[in-house]
């Protein structure tokens, strides 16, 4: 079963323009992760997080459909975790979506692929997430948990 994880870091940066993380992983390892500045400055923490959410969604649907190649089978949805409750809700719920009007409409696909039962995005708290790695500096214990979670060893001498 793959699992992402997503995160946004909301206007931390001198540019103003949040940082998205993720990671997908399959088979207990990370398979697929990037680090990426928004092209766009959001303007709450809810938006920056529901726009790497659509980036992400992008990334899972490819995945998904490579998977479902290999395997030769239809994959089910991917989960993806996310530590934004209002996110989430806006994703899960098309109603607040007349509230989000000046967002670009591309950034609703993400609950078009939850209703086709492509992905299914799901909270996990923030000091468990491990797109954190990606979006911010960490102090030392969170970031090798996260190191360790993405399944990254140090290369050993030969």
């Amino acid at each position: 079963m793959v699992e992402g994880y997503c995160d946004a870091d909301w206007a931390s940066q001198q540019h103003q323009h949040s940082i998205l993380g993720f990671s997908f992983h399959f088979g207990g390892g990370a398979v697929l992760w990037s680090s990426k500045k928004q092209n766009v400055v959001a303007l709450s923490s809810t938006k920056a997080e529901y726009i790497a959410q659509t980036h992400v969604v992008k990334e899972a649907v490819w995945l998904r459909n490579f998977i479902s190649e290999i395997r030769g089978e239809r994959e089910r949805a991917l989960t993806m975790l996310c530590n934004n409750q209002g996110a989430i809700s806006l994703a899960k719920d098309n109603k607040f979506h007349s509230q989000m009007k000046h967002i670009n409409l591309k950034y609703h696909f993400i609950h078009e692929a939850m209703e086709e039962g492509k992905i299914n995005v799901t909270y996990i708290p923030t000091e468990d997430n491990i797109a954190d790695i990606f979006t911010k500096s960490l102090a030392k214990p969170k970031f090798m948990r996260f190191v360790e979670m993405l399944g990254l060893r140090a290369l050993e001498k030969e």
